[in-house]
């Protein structure tokens, strides 16, 4: 029987110790990678090419869906399981438009975490109902993710959300330009336009701003 090899990104050590036991007891698993921030699930990911990677949302450097586009680009074959604390319908229908097919609340983690890597492991969705209604609703009106009003958050590229994390995280644009390998003028120009889309003139608004949109944790 092939061995179903999991990669699990957490930066809670306690959660993610949590999921690596779960999984482990569970015959014809394996971790084969663990990582804290989104970069570097992405990383691992690139090397490893596992089935599922399990994906907190809020996590330094690169949140879960920013971190499970570019998985889904570098590994196509590998199904992704994100985990959120809570959910909102933008989230849900960012995560739908992400390409990922797997997505449970952490405190239904112990009741659906099993579940979810099953199906996910047949390459099926597993959803919360939350999301599943959500996207059945956003079909039976006609609209595709493209057609919905555009919020805030959507006018940023990639690229500029990474820019917005690493921003209300702390980093200055000399900071944001090494972990970016970019120019610390490319940061500054990305900054500059980033508080011009967003009608916002201080870090702090733009950190508020950060956490609104679950870019970053409270």
């Amino acid at each position: 029987m092939k061995v179903l090899r999991i990669l699990i990104a957490d930066d809670h050590d306690l959660m993610r110790r949590g999921i690596k036991g779960m999984l482990e007891s569970h015959a014809g698993w394996e971790i084969c990678g663990e990582a804290h921030t989104g970069r570097e699930a992405v990383s691992k990911a690139q090397e490893l090419k596992p089935d599922i990677a399990i994906l907190d949302i809020s996590m330094p450097d690169l949140n879960g869906v920013d971190a499970a586009r570019r998985i889904r680009k570098e590994s196509p074959n590998t199904e992704i399981l994100i985990l959120s604390v809570h959910y909102s319908d933008q989230l849900i229908r960012d995560i739908l438009e992400a390409g990922v097919r797997g997505y449970i609340v952490k405190s239904d983690s112990d009741r659906d975490l099993i579940v979810a890597v099953e199906t996910l492991a047949n390459h099926k969705p597993f959803l919360t109902p939350r999301a599943t209604e959500v996207m059945l609703s956003s079909f039976k009106e006609g609209r595709m993710r493209t057609e919905l009003p555009t919020a805030l958050r959507d006018r940023l590229t990639t690229r500029e959300r990474e820019i917005v994390q690493l921003l209300a995280e702390g980093k200055s644009s000399k900071e944001v330009a090494s972990s970016l390998n970019i120019s610390v003028k490319t940061a500054e120009t990305h900054r500059a336009n980033i508080m011009r889309k967003l009608q916002l003139h201080t870090v702090s608004e733009l950190v508020r701003y950060a956490v609104r949109n679950q870019i970053v944790e409270a």
